[in-house]
């Protein structure tokens, strides 16, 4: 068997950096002004086998009609307005860094009026695609990559992922609402990026379990739950802000 070409190795090399480093567990670097960090750092980062709903592959496509654009340009642009292209009670924080691989995007959301903070790491980012994979706590466990690539001569995006809820509490919510809702954000953000190049209009969309069963070994999941960790630290906020205070009038007057 002959070694592996020059070319062949530099190019592994080149793809090697668009992927995060193999050490799975987060850790917050730096807070983006507005966020709150709750429930990422030093949590592992989860894949489909680690959840415990059952498991759903999502494809959502747009396709830009007329509009003189490449991938390239399309996920360049996708990236810098990450943010902005999120409904209201989305909001998205990404690292100073951007969308690079390695780099945290902080979320802090509201699900029927209660806050969720959680966050995604960037698994894998190159010039037209990249993936976002979740932590411990975060309403699902697996992963969504964004895309831009041409078909036909159009430019397509799409939004594509592969998660099961991460414990009881969260399918059933799945079951009940959630699974509805969130598939209204990614169309909601993917008729947001078609707009930004003047295009209206609807978005495509399919779904498939892969897999019906529960995962019953992955109920102890629940712990790590941001949405009860969430409520938990809202509720707790005047008790920590008298606490600060305490703290601020001991040393003030430890100063006079």
């Amino acid at each position: 068997m002959s070694d592996p070409s020059p070319q062949s190795q530099d190019a592994a090399a080149r793809d090697a950096a668009n992927w995060a480093s193999g050490n799975v567990q987060i850790k917050v670097a730096a807070i983006p002004q507005g966020a709150v960090s709750l429930n990422v750092d030093g949590r592992e980062v989860v894949g489909p086998l680690q959840g415990f709903g059952q498991l759903w592959q999502k494809t959502y496509r747009i396709a830009l009609n007329g509009a003189t654009v490449t991938p390239v340009e399309v996920v360049r642009v996708w990236k810098e307005h990450l943010p902005s292209f999120q409904p209201r009670q989305n909001r998205f924080f990404p690292a100073l860094e951007g969308v690079e691989p390695g780099k945290i995007v902080l979320i802090n959301a509201t699900v029927s009026g209660m806050p969720v903070h959680t966050g995604v790491m960037v698994l894998y980012a190159d010039d037209i695609s990249f993936t976002l994979m979740t932590p411990q706590g975060h309403p699902e466990s697996g992963w969504g990559t964004f895309s831009a690539f041409e078909e036909d001569g159009t430019v397509m995006c799409q939004v594509q992922s592969l998660a099961r809820a991460n414990d009881p509490l969260y399918e059933m919510g799945f079951r009940m609402a959630g699974a509805k809702a969130q598939e209204q954000i990614w169309r909601h953000v993917l008729q947001c990026l078609a707009a930004y190049f003047e295009v209206n209009v609807p978005v495509d969309f399919h779904k498939t379990c892969i897999d019906r069963r529960l995962q019953w070994n992955q109920i102890g999941n629940i712990r790590y739950n941001a949405a009860i960790r969430s409520a938990l630290y809202t509720l707790t906020a005047p008790a920590r802000w008298l606490a600060g205070a305490g703290k601020r009038s001991k040393r003030t007057a430890g100063e006079s």
